[in-house]
Formats: C-alpha cells, sequence, structure tokens
C-alpha cells in the first residue's frame, strides 16, 4: 500500500488531503504571494541556499515577513522530503499575506502569512528531452514589470506555456521588443556564431535564475566566452547552440526555435558540456 502523501501547511505536516487553506486567503484572492522551487537530487536539495535567498528577497520586495530562517527553512524541507520518500523531484515553497478580509490594501498587523510546501517526485537526471533536445516557440511577454519578483501570479506564463502545449513543443521563449526575455518557465540561453554564451543580463525584466547563476559560475570556470546582453530573436533563429534553465530542467538543450533547427539540430557540444557540469556540481553539494 502506497504511503500517503505528505504536505506542510502552517507548521504541520499533514496527509495531503487534510491540507486545506480559508478562501479568504490573499494568495487565493489576489495572487498576494511568492514561491520557491528547490530541486532534489540523490535526496539531497540543490543550490538551495540561493533559493532561499530569492525567496527571502522576494518577500521583501512586497512586504512579506519571512516566517522563517534558511536554517529552518531547510530542515522542514528535508524533513519533508524524508517523509514522502523522494529522491529525485522537486520541493515547491509558498508564503502568502495571510488570511483576512478581501480588500487590495494590506490588511492590518497580526495577519500571519500562510506558508505551505509539498514534493513532486521527478525524472530530473534522466529526462530523454536532454539527449533529443527541446524544442521551443517565441509568443509575446504579457507579464507586468517586476518579473524579478518570484511571484505567484503566474497567469501570463501559464498562458505561454499553454501556447508551447498547443504547439506541441517544450517551452515558450516569450519576447519584448523583438528580444528574449526568458522562458515561460526558464531563463534562456544561446551560443552565438562566435561561440560565445550569451543570455539577458538580470534587471527588473526577469527573474534571477538560480540554475542561470551556476551555469554562468560553471561556465567561467571552464574558461568559456560570455555575454550578458540582449538576445534578439533573428539572432536565436542563427545560433550555433541554444539551452534553457532552470530548476526543474537543469541545463535543456534547445534544437528548434519556431520550427527553425537550431545548428545542426542536436544538442550542442557546449550545451552537453555545461549540463555535465551542473550535474557533477549539484551531485557535490
Amino acid at each position: 500500500m502506497t504511503a500517503p502523501r505528505i504536505v506542510y501547511l502552517n507548521g504541520e505536516f499533514l496527509p495531503f488531503a487534510e491540507a486545506r487553506v480559508p478562501i479568504m486567503d490573499r494568495g487565493f484572492l489576489f495572487a498576494d504571494g511568492i514561491y520557491e522551487v528547490s530541486a532534489v537530487i540523490d535526496g539531497r536539495l540543490v543550490d538551495n541556499a540561493a533559493h532561499l535567498a530569492r525567496l527571502d528577497r522576494s518577500l521583501g520586495e512586497i512586504g512579506i515577513r519571512n516566517p522563517h530562517d534558511a536554517q529552518s527553512w531547510e530542515r522542514l524541507q528535508t524533513e519533508l522530503v524524508a517523509r514522502n520518500g523522494v529522491t529525485e523531484g522537486l520541493v515547491y515553497m509558498q508564503v502568502t499575506r495571510g488570511v483576512a478580509e478581501r480588500d487590495f490594501a494590506f490588511p492590518k498587523a497580526g495577519t500571519e502569512p500562510t506558508v505551505m510546501m509539498f514534493t513532486q517526485a521527478k525524472t530530473v537526471l534522466a529526462n530523454p528531452l536532454a539527449e533529443t533536445g527541446a524544442r521551443v516557440v517565441t509568443v509575446e511577454d504579457l507579464r507586468w514589470k517586476r518579473r524579478d519578483i518570484k511571484s505567484v501570479a503566474l497567469l501570463a506564463q501559464v498562458l505561454a506555456k499553454q501556447q508551447a502545449a498547443e504547439a506541441g513543443v517544450a517551452e515558450a521563449w516569450m519576447v519584448e521588443d523583438g528580444a528574449v526575455t526568458e522562458g515561460s518557465s526558464s531563463t534562456a540561453f544561446i551560443v552565438s556564431r562566435e561561440r560565445v554564451l550569451v543570455t539577458r543580463p538580470l534587471s527588473t525584466a526577469l527573474l534571477p535564475g538560480i540554475t542561470r547563476a551556476s551555469v554562468l559560475r560553471l561556465a567561467a570556470e571552464a574558461d568559456l566566452r560570455i555575454e550578458e546582453r540582449l538576445i534578439p530573436v533573428a539572432e536565436a533563429y542563427e545560433a550555433q547552440e541554444a539551452f534553457y534553465t532552470s530548476a526543474s530542467a537543469f541545463v535543456m538543450p534547445v534544437v528548434e526555435i519556431d520550427g527553425r533547427a537550431i545548428g545542426e539540430g542536436r544538442p550542442g557540444p557546449l550545451t552537453r558540456r555545461l549540463r555535465e557540469l551542473y550535474i557533477e556540481a549539484a551531485r557535490q553539494g
């Protein structure tokens, strides 16, 4: 008999079926909250300190008190992973402003944040897409102007991902003023014709990807040339290689954009090497 799935909600580890959040929670009414996702490999959290730091920053940007310090968060995550027997997959964390009568302005002092976590068992290392390469489509970027905040308000990303699903591809790259901002749930990279690794510089226009930062560090350690600048869609079509990064995809090769083959139409050597380096670093902790 399969053990019940366990989630964490407001200080308790509960069976999934018993976890309830009131309808007046501001996350439900206004998407007034922040989330984070950490990968789990070999039963261990990957890049977790950086994910928790980004969670803290995002909460601060919208004025929600962080209910836990980093050590407490990690202790709870680790226990949740163990209770669910997850050796490979994801830990999802969400903090909303809490429960209050519906009003756009923040509730009065004393409202406690709602804290929720769950795990998802998922194949990350041996993802078949890493061998075949992903296809992507470009879509208009419809999001608000503070994309550096990891908000639970993800409707534009949902619509972008749905466009990708309807096109039969793995991901959507969002485009603004003719340049790629990022994927619907990932950071976009190309390898230029000059064999330079290119990704968009950080700003309020995109999320500061945790996997992005690790890949750039690994690339620098491997003496690869790096440019942080805008990527025009026309340049992406002509790239030697392309890939995207995220906590769940790690380094995912892109072999086609809008029906145009990238490079030789298969995962390129630099992308494969960066994926290997990232997995090696993740396993070393």
